[in-house]
């Protein structure tokens, strides 16, 4: 089962292919009543043998600016325009055709949708500039600028019909490019906004946790200076259990590299890699199985490590169950001696490119940025998706006694 859902037949095939099908049919058209087909009209002035060099010359030309249309929008453009050109010297014809100038057009667009707004114009303007061109080249060969059954007035009124053609392709093309310049600004500011708001949600966890460790080196320190006197053992253990959540509550603040903000939304309430179980059964209830695996030896881990993890397979298994279309995933934690490897996989559809709840993806690449650690997030080649992060453990802090 493909993880996204195919794109529109416009998108899936190359500009280069529908305009090359346009001008290879304008051209076969053109050129129908040389053969004397049945049913068909025939010209009593065929082609002279230099029309026909200038006719598969021109189409050679035009058919490769096709080809290279998607890749070189530019040079595509320039090739089509000018094989359109000689194509019409070869036939005597007394402007471009609509169907050639319709896959003209088509490259127009593509130009428009591909290059800055100067460049594109620029590339319209040469492409309006050929039909004149074209006109004035007749009148050095001599040839007539209108048909015989015409009124006089010729075929230089056809020029409207075509460069409003081309102009409507220009305008198109250029307002999807900018859309697509919007979406990608937006997709950015998202992205930006949703790192910022992780970071002030990390701040309010982490204040919560500062002011847990302050609240019992309070405790102790304010026990130890009632039992100095008469208890000094007492007194020396407070201190060090003083010391070391000092330290333990200073490492993380070092390991965080955020600077805490006020935030008027109620803190949130503390949790950690103890609560996955808990997450389990949840997620167990609500109609998604998950299985958590544990290796090595399961120990205290710091403050901002335990529960940035939790975090993690939180958001992991919520994407789970709204986005990847299963009915089970895999929450691996591996307790290595001086990291902490986590990984939460599935079989269903993926949910990579999916909006999901919280702050996503971009919110577990950031808190895992700010411990240092290794981030991996994609579809898996057999199917489904994987969420792997890697997060180092700093040694214990020795008590000194």
């Amino acid at each position: 089962m493909p993880i996204t859902p195919q794109s529109p037949l416009l998108k899936r095939v190359p500009p280069g292919v529908w305009a090359g099908v346009l001008w290879a049919y304008g051209t076969l058209f053109a050129i129908r009543s040389f053969f004397r087909l049945p049913f068909m009209p025939t010209d009593p002035f065929p082609p002279t043998p230099g029309s026909w060099v200038l006719i598969v010359s021109g189409s050679a030309l035009a058919l490769g600016g096709c080809g290279v249309l998607g890749r070189c929008p530019l040079w595509g453009l320039g090739s089509l325009v000018a094989g359109t050109y000689v194509v019409t010297i070869g036939l005597d014809g007394l402007t471009f055709g609509l169907v050639h100038f319709a896959a003209i057009a088509v490259g127009v667009g593509w130009v428009a949708m591909s290059v800055g707004r100067r460049r594109s114009l620029c590339a319209l303007v040469l492409t309006l500039a050929v039909l004149p061109v074209h006109e004035f080249t007749r009148i050095g060969l001599g040839r007539p600028l209108a048909a015989a059954h015409d009124t006089g007035r010729g075929d230089w009124q056809s020029w409207s019909a075509l460069a409003l053609m081309a102009v409507v392709a220009w305008l198109i093309g250029n307002s999807v490019r900018q859309s697509r310049a919007y979406a990608e600004r937006l997709t950015a500011q998202t992205a930006t906004q949703a790192v910022t708001v992780e970071r002030l949600r990390i701040a309010r966890e982490m204040h919560d946790t500062v002011a847990h460790s302050i609240g019992i080196i309070a405790l102790q320190a304010g026990a130890a200076a009632r039992v100095t006197t008469t208890q000094p053992e007492a007194a020396r253990e407070a201190m060090r259990a003083v010391e070391h959540e000092g330290r333990e509550t200073l490492a993380g603040l070092r390991r965080m590299l955020v600077a805490l903000r006020a935030a008027d939304e109620a803190p949130v309430l503390p949790a950690g890699l103890g609560d996955v179980d808990r997450l389990a059964a949840t997620t167990t209830a609500a109609g998604v199985r998950v299985d958590v695996r544990r290796r090595g030896e399961p120990r205290q881990l710091p403050p901002d490590i335990d529960l940035s993890a939790f975090r993690i397979i939180q958001e992991s298994v919520t994407n789970v169950v709204r986005h990847a279309g299963t009915s089970a995933c895999r929450v691996t934690l591996d307790y290595g001696d001086d990291e902490l490897a986590l990984e939460v996989t599935d079989d269903g559809r993926g949910h990579g490119t999916a909006t999901d709840t919280g702050f996503g993806l971009a919110g577990m690449r950031e808190r895992v940025a700010l411990l240092q650690g290794e981030f991996t997030a994609a579809p898996r080649p057999e199917g489904g998706f994987r969420v792997a992060v890697r997060l180092p453990v700093p040694v214990p802090t020795a008590v000194a006694r």
